[in-house]
C-alpha cells in the first residue's frame, strides 16, 4: 500500500509540475456561443459564461442586458497550456467572431455584445496584439472593431446561462441560426 501510495505521489507530483493551468477571457457576443467552440478543445478544462468591463458589482443578466452596466458578456476559459496554448485560443476566438461589427455581434446589438480579448498579463496582451496585428494584414482595407484591453473582474454568469446549449439545445439551435451566426462567420471566414 505505502508502495503504490508513494507511486502515485511521483507521478503525480510529476504531472503537475509540467502541467499548468491558465486562463483566458473572450467576448464575441451572445456568451452560450462562445462556449461550444472552447469546450471541445482537447487541453480545456473549463469555459464559464460570465460578465466583464462594468461598473456594478456583481453584475445580474438583467441588468448586463440592459447595457447600463458597462459589462459585455464573455468566457473565461481554464485550459492546460502543456495541452493547448493561449495561441491555439486566440485562432479559434477570431473563427468565431465578426470582427468587423463595432455595433455588437450579429443579431445582438450594444456595448455588451461586443467583441473583444480580455488580457491577463503581459504575454496574453503581446499574443493578442500580434493576432490582431496578423489579421488585420489578412483583412486590408477593412477595419476590425475587436478590441484589446486589460481583464478586472470576471463574473460568473447565473447557473442557467451555463452551458445552455446543452441544457436547452432546440431553443440555442433556432436562436443561433435565426441569429446569423454562422452564416456570418462563413462569409467572414470561410469553411
Amino acid at each position: 500500500m505505502l508502495k503504490n501510495s508513494l507511486l502515485f505521489f511521483i507521478l503525480f507530483s510529476s504531472f503537475s509540475l509540467y502541467a499548468k493551468e491558465q486562463k483566458a477571457i473572450f467576448a464575441g457576443g451572445c456568451f452560450w456561443c462562445l462556449e461550444p467552440p472552447f469546450e471541445k478543445l482537447e487541453g480545456v478544462i473549463s469555459v464559464e459564461s460570465g460578465y466583464i468591463g462594468g461598473t456594478v458589482k456583481n453584475p445580474t443578466y438583467e441588468v448586463v442586458s440592459s447595457g447600463t452596466s458597462g459589462h459585455i458578456e464573455s468566457v473565461e476559459i481554464v485550459y492546460d497550456d502543456s495541452k493547448i496554448k493561449y495561441d491555439d485560443l486566440l485562432k479559434v476566438f477570431w473563427k468565431n467572431i465578426d470582427p468587423f461589427d463595432s455595433k455588437g455581434q450579429f443579431c445582438d446589438k450594444g456595448e455588451q455584445y461586443l467583441s473583444g480579448i480580455f488580457y491577463l498579463d503581459e504575454e496574453q496582451m503581446k499574443a493578442a496584439e500580434s493576432s490582431l496585428k496578423g489579421n488585420k494584414e489578412k483583412f486590408k482595407g477593412k477595419t476590425i472593431a475587436t478590441f484589446i484591453k486589460k481583464a478586472d473582474i470576471f463574473y460568473k454568469a447565473e447557473d442557467y446561462h451555463q452551458d445552455y446549449y446543452k441544457k436547452n439545445p432546440v431553443r440555442y439551435k433556432f436562436y443561433r441560426y435565426n441569429c446569423g451566426r454562422d452564416q456570418r462567420l462563413e462569409s467572414v471566414w470561410g469553411k
